[in-house]
């Protein structure tokens, strides 16, 4: 067994943000959460090194990742090396990730820990100028290590560079942690000097090369676009493998844990926020479902799906929102807030139909039963429950006290008498 490290102690000041990096999202989800993803497929000894803003990003990882370790870091000894200055790992291999490098897959972490070797570390080639450290490789054996920072100008021109992701021997990790030193440009303990220490003791170190995107840091703004519209070309390619249709897939937003099954379709400018199950369904342009279940459906175009919505079998047109709704059979063309409801088999729901669910301090729950008809522009005050195959007027505003009487058949209707005031004057 392998145990993994991953180093999310920065203080990323060139995101510019208040928010601590690791938490910031790459395809809705936070960063740090993919590198922990791949962690625990791979071990059950998973740690994260914190300090800055350890208390949010720990409580958030906690949240998701229950059983792992956190690991305050002492910045008297900053830096990657001074990350593992308090960890112990508890298997005799270490593979040590970042917590901003969400790219990076399984499979490229599950072939490097296969590496035969002392240490193994993750190589790229990149060929314009950039901050990478290099790294020198002979007859296929790690020589040399250099950080970008310390490199002289030869140095900087080569094109092999350093991925950050290392599989290290526990003992080796050990021995050479108390040896580092900071007498560089950064003043910081780097991990990549236990490498060197290693090479010059003897030791086998070997690398894994791949793709330079599988190794995109986020140290701006800029990298987390960059790595977000990476990210997004993944997913929908994977859905098209699977038989989702996608027009102009470039204009379509898809969150990591959204998931689709059997034959979806949708259409141009549609957002799929947090966590969706999509089942055999048509989404129409302009469309937004978020943290829903939606089957055997067809939603939009224009419609906005929020949190906690279940719709079975129905059809929800332009300008229809939904919210905590169970709705199961039914129509709603246009115009409509279904917001806390249970909406059953057979409901027809008018344009301009509006569940008022608030009352200014609780959210109540309406309940509409079978084969009723809700006409349009009528106010339905929770909580409420209409009985099944009754009817609602057009223009009607009704709450549970007239509700409660009406039996199968019955017809609510309620509106003001007309009234005509002649040679009105406005004051």
């Amino acid at each position: 067994m392998t145990s993994v490290v991953i180093l999310a102690a920065g203080f990323g000041t060139r995101m510019k943000s208040s928010l601590a990096k690791p938490l910031h999202k790459i395809s809705d989800w936070e960063m740090i959460f993919y590198s922990l993803e791949n962690a625990f497929k791979l071990s059950d000894d998973v740690s994260v090194v914190l300090f800055n803003q350890a208390e949010k990003i720990q409580e958030k990882i906690l949240s998701e990742f229950k059983n792992t370790k956190i690991v305050l870091q002492n910045m008297q000894f900053s830096g990657t090396g001074g990350a593992l200055k308090n960890y112990h790992a508890l298997y005799d291999e270490v593979l040590v990730l970042n917590a901003d490098m969400p790219l990076v897959s399984l499979d490229s972490l599950k072939q490097l820990c296969t590496l035969d070797c002392d240490i193994a570390m993750s190589v790229f080639n990149k060929y314009e100028k950039n901050e990478y450290g290099k790294v020198v490789i002979n007859d296929e054996k790690i020589v040399k290590i250099v950080e970008n920072k310390d490199a002289n100008e030869e140095e900087k021109n080569i094109s092999l560079c350093n991925g950050g992701i290392y599989k290290f021997k526990k003992d080796i990790l050990e021995n050479y942690l108390p040896k580092l030193k900071n007498d560089n440009a950064q003043k910081e303990y780097y991990l990549t000097d236990i490498i060197k220490f290693a090479i010059d003791d003897g030791f086998l170190v070997k690398s894994m090369l791949k793709d330079e995107n599988e190794f995109l840091g986020i140290n701006s703004k800029k990298d987390l676009e960059q790595a977000q519209a990476l990210h997004q070309k993944m997913i929908k390619e994977k859905l098209l493998q699977d038989g989702i249709i996608m027009h102009n897939k470039e204009s379509i937003f898809i969150s990591y844990k959204s998931e689709f099954i059997d034959e979806c379709e949708i259409y141009p400018n549609c957002v799929f926020k947090g966590k969706n199950k999509i089942i055999k369904s048509v989404i129409y342009e302009n469309t937004s479902i978020e943290n829903s279940i939606v089957t055997n459906s067809s939603i939009g175009p224009l419609a906005r799906i929020r949190p906690k919505c279940d719709i079975k079998e129905s059809k929800i047109g332009n300008f229809v929102e939904c919210k905590n709704a169970d709705l199961t059979k039914v129509k709603a063309g246009h115009l409509s807030y279904l917001g806390d409801c249970v909406i059953k088999s057979g409901v027809n729901i008018g344009c301009g139909v509006i569940i008022c669910n608030y009352d200014g301090v609780k959210k109540h729950l309406s309940v509409i039963n079978e084969d009723c008809f809700i006409g349009s522009n009528s106010n339905l005050i929770a909580p409420i429950e209409i009985a099944k195959n009754t009817l609602i007027a057009a223009g009607s505003t009704i709450s549970n006290k007239d509700a409660s009487k009406m039996q199968e058949k019955d017809l609510f209707l309620q509106r003001a008498d007309a009234r005509i005031i002649s040679n009105f004057k406005q004051f």
